[in-house]
């Protein structure tokens, strides 16, 4: 029919031929002629493509995937050290796309050929409890002996605070008898194999420390925007032109995450994992674990549509993950500070499992949660219609973040000013001036520092430190902990006139995994108005649970803090880290034995990627690396890749 049509409209008859003596009828049948033509072949492409558009979608992945694969294969043939990193990430993606698919595909299938022994389970469990009891009693004694007895006594202390904080909490809990165990116990483990895992495993340590090296070179890329914008000598004003800029920065790539779907996929199984180990409700799951991402004003969005159908005590839980945890976009103005990137990298993930465990001890479930776990993985992807519009988005949403830790920063500040001259003048009636905010806080929160396994001279200053964060803002507390890591690498005199000026490297790191965490007056007010907007119906339920939510989240944080204080620092390195401070900094002797036993396991802890690219062991600086470096002369390690 269409070739009929087409010999029609190429041959037309005589009469046409007498009409189209000037030839612009003609043009205009050759070029309708055209035009029809080229539709008829988009519609055979179009249909084409619409009948085989599941095949076409499998070649056009499949090569897209090959070349990728040719890309990483090529790439580990040339330097495999170098490509290590792609290689792990590829591996892990393959895994978690073939499990998905495995798991979507067979999941009826898996759940009935575990079920005998589940049945199994179910019908021994009452012996089979004090089994798995027993051991866990007995695997934790034997690691107090062969482990952290060896240590030295501090990591025994961080062990017992750990164990007074749960009691504390079983003690003030809303329904202490009503307590499941289940969660309490898997978040506290939880917590101990990721610290175990990241902190005393030395590739759990290298890459952490590598990922924190690879944080703190991605923020770096805010630097170019800056200068742009606010001149060569921005960093004059490092709070507003160098810190906040990073919160633009990090929001505006969190939000592409979140359009891509990446964020999503990843909250889910973090989420899902705490769900099975843990056997807390899929709503909390969810907001625990997207609160290692997002802020806890953002966390509850994740599940908006089943927060008004919460129980009390899921809603506790919500506010204690949101208080015991910091959103990962946060984490570039801290590291910028000077904090260790690795530590605060591992207290935010460790400190979600511990929030859930915390908030089940201290507001036990007596509710049936209604939300089921399908409802509470269902997550929206946004509503920006390609990525650039996503990355506007979160530039734009990240203004009142910006803006807000701005002015907090300003009235705080300015408001501790004033309350420490106000405690100066009134103790100066009594003729003791040095009364302030900080000394109040040492002597409250000191024994709260204490139990986390700091030792009694450092411990003032930590609880100072905990003040600030508690009653003002993190952003405070870390601001301050950054002078004294600062004064420790500067080596000066410890004490001037009488007043301490820095801690110890332990101590600094127990203070860094105790004040991560959004929990503070200041933020208890924004946590009651963000889930009331979102629920109504419920602000009395939120109002009621705000407060036991802030303990809650605070005491997480100081859980997490006793964790790190069991497993950080051995004493080789404890030692090694005052010799590397009293000898290099002080031009004593270096060819001693300590010092040339100390720089030897440095060396040997140390990976080295390349220029630039160099990682030393044991939260060792790299001044102290190069200082080895030269003192040795390795043939292992070139020293000229150690950066200054």
């Amino acid at each position: 029919m269409h070739e009929e049509e087409a010999l029609n409209d190429n041959h037309p008859g005589p009469n046409h031929f007498e009409l189209d003596q000037t030839g612009g009828d003609r043009k205009h049948r050759n070029a309708t002629y055209a035009k029809r033509y080229l539709e008829r072949k988009y519609g055979m492409v179009r249909d084409f493509c619409q009948k085989h558009k599941t095949t076409l979608r499998y070649i056009l992945w499949g090569t897209l995937l090959a070349g990728y694969l040719a890309m990483v294969i090529a790439a580990c043939g040339l330097n495999f050290h170098r490509a290590l990193p792609l290689f792990v990430i590829t591996v892990a993606a393959i895994f978690f796309v073939v499990w998905d698919h495995f798991m979507a595909k067979y999941d009826h299938r898996i759940e009935e050929l575990l079920s005998p022994g589940r049945r199994f389970l179910d019908s021994h469990w009452f012996w089979l409890k004090w089994v798995i009891w027993s051991s866990l009693i007995l695997g934790v004694v034997f690691w107090l002996i062969f482990d952290t007895a060896k240590l030295g006594k501090w990591q025994l202390v961080s062990f017992g605070g750990l164990i007074v904080y749960v009691i504390l909490l079983f003690l003030f809990s809303k329904h202490p008898t009503k307590v499941h165990w289940r969660p309490v116990f898997w978040g506290i483990g939880l917590q101990f194999l990721l610290g175990l895992l990241i902190l005393r495993t030395g590739p759990g340590l290298r890459a952490s420390q590598w990922l924190g090296k690879q944080v703190h070179t991605f923020l770096e890329h805010t630097d170019a925007g800056a200068s742009f914008v606010f001149g060569e000598n921005y960093t004059d004003h490092y709070l507003a032109f160098k810190f906040l800029p990073m919160l633009v920065f990090f929001s505006a790539v969190t939000s592409m995450l979140y359009y891509l779907g990446l964020m999503q996929w990843i909250i889910r199984k973090i989420g899902w994992l705490m769900l099975v180990t843990m056997g807390s409700s899929p709503v909390e799951s969810v907001v625990a674990a997207g609160n290692i991402f997002v802020g806890y004003t953002e966390s509850p969005l994740l599940v908006q549509p089943y927060i008004q159908h919460a129980t009390r005590s899921e809603l506790h839980a919500i506010m204690t993950a949101g208080f015991a945890t910091i959103a990962g976009n946060v984490l570039g103005p801290y590291i910028s500070f000077g904090i260790s990137p690795a530590h605060l990298l591992t207290a935010s993930v460790m400190s979600a499992p511990a929030s859930l465990a915390v908030a089940k001890l201290f507001w036990p479930e007596t509710e049936t949660p209604k939300t089921t776990l399908k409802d509470a993985m269902k997550m929206e992807m946004g509503d920006s219609r390609n990525l650039l519009e996503a990355a506007s988005y979160g530039t734009s949403s990240s203004i009142s973040l910006v803006a807000n830790i701005a002015v907090n920063m300003i009235a705080f500040l300015a408001l501790l000013s004033f309350v420490n001259a106000a405690l100066s003048w009134f103790g100066n009636m009594f003729d003791y001036p040095q009364l302030s905010f900080e000394l109040i806080c040492s002597y409250i929160f000191m024994p709260f520092s204490f139990m986390m396994g700091v030792d009694w001279q450092d411990s003032f200053m930590v609880a100072k430190l905990i003040g600030y964060k508690t009653f003002f803002t993190e952003f405070v507390a870390y601001e301050r902990l950054s002078k004294l890591v600062d004064l420790r690498k500067e080596a000066g005199p410890k004490f001037v006139d009488g007043v301490q000026q820095y801690m110890s490297i332990r101590s600094e790191t127990i203070a860094t995994y105790a004040l991560c965490g959004f929990g503070s007056v200041s933020s208890l007010g924004l946590a009651i108005s963000t889930l009331t907007s979102m629920a109504p119906s419920r602000k009395r339920d939120i109002a009621a649970g705000a407060v036991r939510a802030l303990i809650a989240g605070t005491i997480a944080c100081f859980m997490t803090a006793c964790i790190a204080g069991i497993l950080s620092s051995t004493p080789v390195d404890i030692t090694c880290h005052h010799i590397f401070e009293n000898t290099f900094a002080s031009g004593l002797s270096q060819n001693t034995t300590d010092v040339v036993s100390c720089c030897q396991s440095l060396l040997s802890s140390t990976v080295a990627v390349g220029p630039g690219e160099v990682i030393p062991g044991g939260y060792h600086s790299l001044s102290s690396l190069k200082n080895c470096c030269e003192l040795l002369k390795p043939s292992t390690l070139n020293c000229t890749w150690i950066p200054e």
